[in-house]
């Protein structure tokens, strides 16, 4: 009888005296008063230790269940994956934006691999014929982001029609030997990937090779070079290379522009074998880029889309904020950076979009709209809607998943 407790279920302060006073034996007292601090303490043990395995489950549920929100909202909102999207104009639905958010959705269902995102992504390609808004001749990373996704579906049902036309594509920007087309840094994330994606599937150097022409001219060549090696940020084009300043009198470097490049590496650096002897250079970028990052992060988690003048429309903004943490997570889990240094930021950045930007409806807010400057798409709340959701989405994804994948390692 005295030992027929189960933990969990201890006899309270009432059971314990009638039980002493049944056994009136000051030697049987001590040894009741042993035994169930002992059945205490097991007690304690026992919760603290589900409760700590129980909270990363949690962790990872909560992530989940977010990115399954905010993709639910957009798929209800556009089940036609053909229609065009209108803003100023008509503008078909395989442009970048849009693009982006399948980057997010392929992300997604590796995570969480729900047949109808599948479907979703499939059917989007299939609408458009598997090829680009400006044909197989375009040159416009804009017009190429969508073969990201064509490889993606492509290496799941290797059907060729898949790749046909972003194949020529990219193998005629490679036959014309001009590098010089990634002229704003978005670009880079755009396109840049689709070379090491070719690179990694045909094992053949010519990819790898050509992609990191085109990186070098962006970076050192193009309007001057749009990298600062000393502030290890990068301008948005030629038009805020110095002595462009922004009101502070800072250089302008703009969030999502850095965010874009941030992607860029790291879905490079995914495909990218250890041994390419330009491996080092890339993760030496992102490492340099990562750690610039980190010192202009705000208070709330999200950054300013203007990194270095928190004042010229300074305000929380998602997009940007999503690709650090695209990045962030993506570094940790590849031991590139320190999760001493970059787990606090991390977590800190995703709580801040979760709490501040997601709507009950999954919309997300704080989202700044098209553009190339801190001043586009202005204001940017939490009830402001841009010009295109799409890409904000896609970005949110991309830092959810690799999130998710951070709290599963750990």
């Amino acid at each position: 009888m005295l030992f027929s407790y189960e933990v969990g279920a201890l006899p309270d302060r009432i059971q314990m005296k009638k039980i002493i006073k049944k056994y009136n034996s000051s030697r049987l007292n001590g040894l009741l008063i042993a035994c169930f601090a002992a059945l205490a303490l097991i007690f304690v043990a026992c919760t603290a230790q589900r409760t700590g395995a129980d909270k990363e489950t949690d962790r990872k549920e909560d992530v989940l269940r977010v990115l399954r929100q905010t993709n639910a909202y957009f798929m209800d909102k556009w089940p036609d994956t053909k229609e065009p999207i209108y803003t100023t104009r008509w503008r078909p639905s395989n442009i970048w934006t849009r693009a982006v958010y399948y980057e997010g959705l392929m992300a997604l269902y590796a995570i969480d691999p729900k047949i109808e995102y599948y479907r979703y992504a499939d059917d989007w390609a299939n609408q458009h014929q598997w090829n680009m808004r400006n044909g197989v001749e375009t040159r416009n990373a804009d017009d190429q982001a969508c073969g990201q996704i064509y490889l993606d579906l492509y290496q799941i049902d290797k059907q060729p029609i898949k790749i046909k036309a972003i194949k020529e594509n990219i193998d005629g920007i490679i036959a014309s030997g001009k590098v010089d087309d990634w002229t704003w840094i978005d670009a880079i994330q755009m396109a840049m990937p689709i070379f090491a994606k070719f690179g990694s599937m045909y094992n053949d150097p010519k990819y790898y090779d050509f992609m990191h022409r085109m990186y070098l001219y962006s970076r050192n060549e193009e309007g001057g070079g749009l990298y600062n090696r000393e502030d290890k940020l990068w301008w948005r084009d030629k038009d805020f290379v110095p002595p462009y300043k922004e009101p502070n009198g800072e250089d302008c470097y703009w969030s999502r522009g850095n965010g874009w490049v941030v992607a860029a590496l790291v879905r490079v650096l995914n495909l990218l074998p250890d041994e390419h002897p330009n491996r080092a250079f890339y993760v030496q970028d992102f490492k340099d880029m990562m750690h610039a990052l980190l010192k202009v992060q705000r208070k709330d988690g999200f950054w300013n889309v203007s990194l270095h003048d928190p004042n010229n429309f300074g305000g929380p903004e998602t997009s940007g904020t999503a690709l650090f943490v695209y990045g962030m997570a993506w570094g940790m889990n590849q031991a590139i950076l320190d999760e001493a240094q970059f787990a606090e930021p991390t977590e800190r950045a995703w709580k801040g979009m979760v709490q501040d930007a997601v709507h009950p409806s999954g919309f997300l807010g704080f989202l700044q709209g098209t553009g190339k400057e801190p001043k586009d798409g202005q204001p940017v709340r939490f009830s402001s809607v841009p010009d295109f959701e799409d890409y904000g989405l896609g970005c949110f994804l991309l830092a959810g998943t690799e999130y998710y994948n951070y709290l599963s390692k750990n």
